[in-house]
């Protein structure tokens, strides 16, 4: 019955999600990131980041969207890194992106200065007091590209991202136990068929508009099943009632047998979640002292998710560190 389920979610994906053309060029450059990093003894982990974006028209002018910006995903990325893992950021077309993401808010032309030279050039200057800590984080950014730690791999609508995850999870099976999934996308329950969709722009002159959407399949089932079996995997789960998250959670864990669901309720996402797992339920919250020093729970989860891949890889007790080389 799991088989068949799994290839009719594949069979789905091949018929209702329009295949991106660049995705065997993807699945390549992953695989071999992945190969090189896992040779060094190095883990790897695939992080989903932002929203999907679900056309309303094949001519898309109309679409649905929803309010994630990838701050979740964009600084775990960092933590990862920080924890010795190489990256792989499958993120929204937009959305944050590592390093760059704390300076959203800053116009940068605001940040940067002209001044004339003796020989008659112009240098542009960094007002460092508009971008602080800039030459840290630019200095470990560098560090990051030049080791090739971090591969991005952009998204845009929802088929784009279903396409490049499966890709991505076939991509990373070669390295079995190291490689880790933190699905951290905001991903769409609900779309419109490709066959269902109107070609051109849905006219307003026509009354009310009536959707009638299928839902999206679960393709965490045929990734951890089939795709990726081997690999250690987190969901996330948000919530707006907290009094059915952690039912919810668990729900998830007995349905597609992944090893972690870091659960959320939407008003406190940035400063608490509980990090469930089958065997455990750890709660991780910041304190008011904590988050006015701008401490990123992210920080927190990646901690904890980093330990329990560690058993997961080490099931018997022998917690051996990381041994990696460096290279550029």
């Amino acid at each position: 019955m799991a088989e068949r389920r799994i290839s009719s979610i594949d069979g789905k994906l091949a018929e209702e999600f329009a295949i991106p053309s660049h995705v065997e060029d993807v699945k390549d450059k992953m695989a071999d990131f992945a190969k090189r990093h896992a040779e060094a003894g190095r883990r790897v982990v695939l992080i989903t980041s932002g929203g999907t974006k679900v056309p309303l028209e094949s001519r898309t002018v109309r679409f649905l969207d929803n309010f994630s910006s990838g701050r979740r995903g964009a600084s775990s990325a960092e933590y990862f890194i920080e924890s010795g893992y190489a990256v792989i950021f499958l993120h929204r077309h937009r959305s944050l992106y590592p390093y760059t993401r704390m300076f959203l808010t800053i116009n940068m032309l605001d940040a940067l200065q002209c001044r004339a030279t003796a020989g008659n050039t112009i240098e542009v200057v960094v007002d460092q007091q508009m971008l602080p800590n800039i030459a840290k984080v630019l200095k470990r950014y560098q560090e990051v590209k030049d080791g090739g730690l971090l591969l991005p791999i952009e998204f845009n609508t929802l088929s784009e991202y279903l396409h490049l995850l499966k890709a991505a999870a076939q991509a990373l099976n070669s390295i079995g136990s190291k490689a880790m999934f933190y699905l951290a996308a905001a991903v769409s329950d609900f779309y419109i068929p490709a066959s269902e969709m109107p070609e051109h722009k849905i006219q307003s002159s026509n009354g009310p508009l009536q959707l009638s959407m299928n839902m999206v399949p679960k393709i965490l089932s045929p990734l951890v099943k089939d795709w990726a079996p081997r690999a250690f995997v987190i969901s996330f789960k948000l919530e707006t009632d907290e009094s059915i998250l952690l039912d919810r959670a668990r729900r998830a864990l007995d349905t597609y047998r992944h090893q972690a669901v870091v659960a959320n309720v939407l008003d406190s996402r940035r400063g608490h979640v509980v990090v469930v797992t089958p065997e455990t339920q750890a709660e991780l919250r910041l304190t008011e002292e904590e988050v006015q020093n701008e401490v990123e729970i992210e920080e927190r989860i990646v901690s904890n998710l980093t330990s329990a891949h560690t058993k997961f890889i080490n099931p018997v007790g022998l917690h051996l560190p990381q041994t990696v080389q460096v290279f550029s």
